[in-house]
């Protein structure tokens, strides 16, 4: 029973760590032991560290680990990929030595041993793909038909010279640090990648995304049909009513049945909660993204809209709280008033409410069909800008 407890106990934990690390920045878990996990994770935990390292080792020590940090944050390298991969095949690896041994079985044909493979070996395809694929890197030989391609609209994109690559900077595009190259339509780094998500690898990195969360879908669903074949294989539902008395129904039944199953098949049970939870994680990941790609608006987009928003908000709240000010100064240096009831001026409105609403106004977004395919046939891969980039070369 301690086994199955400590299971227990440990998917909860987990499952509280990651819900603070994505989410505990959100305001509703302000002032919250999750964004106190969340602020620890991201900043304490490494705070806290530098100091040990700098109290035991001094400066050389901390200069060290600033190094390493430069190397693993600030500059191309494939550290996460390696992870990425040990995470695929090491749980790969997991369901061949705990669960193949029950493939073909009462739910599940020998196929599955196959289709399995097969699945794992296109997300690695897709993976290699996303990984080495061009974002759609801006040259001085194609940044003319870029520059075409995405018009500045003059709000949050406006014409400038790329400060790095001494060109001009297009729309819609960035000069990526890490990388050190200016990514068209860019949308953002990806670690795990080891590569920027741009206009030309968009739709790989979309690819990626929507089939490894089908392959945790299917892995989960594939166990959880083993453990219910053994079940049914097993006869455990007639053992526990005949030679112990249950009542055949679900909420008799079912605390029994899931105790025999964690007793004896833990680690499958571990694995479908593992692979459940990050494919929930997948498919949270995947909506988000969609939305940017049904919208034509990209992850860099987003934030620089939100700073734009925010900042047009505090002008015209600034603008109107002057006005409101000008009123109130010619107001006192007029003829005297009669004094305004208390009622009044309790209910009169606020000049704030009277802002102007700042609106998003994307000029990128052509509808539904035209921003779907601008995903998948990319403007640079057109055979009208492949010609305009060779007329100019010739």
């Amino acid at each position: 029973m301690a086994v199955q407890w400590l299971l227990v106990c440990h998917g909860l934990v987990t499952l509280l760590v990651v819900i603070s690390f994505l989410c505990g920045q959100w305001p509703i878990f302000q002032g919250t032991p999750i964004q106190r996990i969340h602020y620890f994770i991201t900043y304490g935990a490494y705070d806290y560290f530098l100091r040990f390292i700098g109290f035991v080792f001094g400066t050389k020590g901390t200069n060290a680990i600033l190094s390493i940090e430069q190397f693993c944050c600030d500059r191309p390298n494939p550290i996460l990929q390696v992870i990425y991969l040990a995470i695929l095949w090491g749980t790969y690896y997991f369901i061949i030595k705990s669960s193949f041994s029950y493939i073909p079985g009462y739910y599940l044909g020998a196929v599955h041993r196959y289709t399995s493979l097969l699945a794992v070996g296109v997300g690695v395809l897709l993976f290699l793909l996303t990984s080495f694929s061009d974002p759609g890197t801006v040259t001085a030989e194609n940044v003319s038909q870029y520059l075409s391609a995405y018009p500045y609209d003059n709000i949050i994109y406006s014409e400038k010279e790329c400060s790095t690559c001494k060109i001009p900077k297009p729309a819609r595009s960035k000069h990526c640090s890490i990388c050190n190259r200016c990514v068209a339509r860019f949308d953002h780094h990806c670690g795990w990648m080891n590569n920027c998500i741009g206009e030309r690898n968009t739709r790989h990195f979309m690819a990626f995304l929507l089939w490894h969360f089908l392959i945790c879908i299917y892995g989960s669903v594939a166990l959880g049909f083993i453990l219910a074949g053994q079940v049914k294989e097993l006869k455990v539902v007639h053992i526990l009513t005949v030679y112990y008395g249950i009542e055949r129904n679900f909420r008799s039944l079912a605390p029994h049945v899931v105790q025999w199953l964690l007793g004896a098949y833990n680690t499958q049970i571990l694995l479908m909660v593992f692979l459940a939870i990050v494919s929930l994680l997948l498919a949270g990941f995947f909506g988000y993204h969609a939305n940017l790609c049904l919208t034509n608006t990209t992850t860099n987009e987003t934030f620089k809209w939100q700073e734009y928003l925010s900042w047009q908000k505090k002008l015209n709240e600034a603008k109107a709280s002057t006005e409101a000010l000008k009123a109130s100064i010619s107001e006192m240096g007029s003829e005297t008033k009669p004094a305004e009831s208390k009622w009044k001026l309790l209910c009169r409105r606020s000049p704030l409410e009277d802002v102007e609403v700042v609106v998003k106004n994307n000029m990128y977004d052509r509808g539904f069909f035209h921003n779907l395919c601008e995903i998948i046939f990319p403007l640079s891969t057109r055979s009208s800008f492949v010609s305009q980039t060779k007329l100019k070369n010739s």
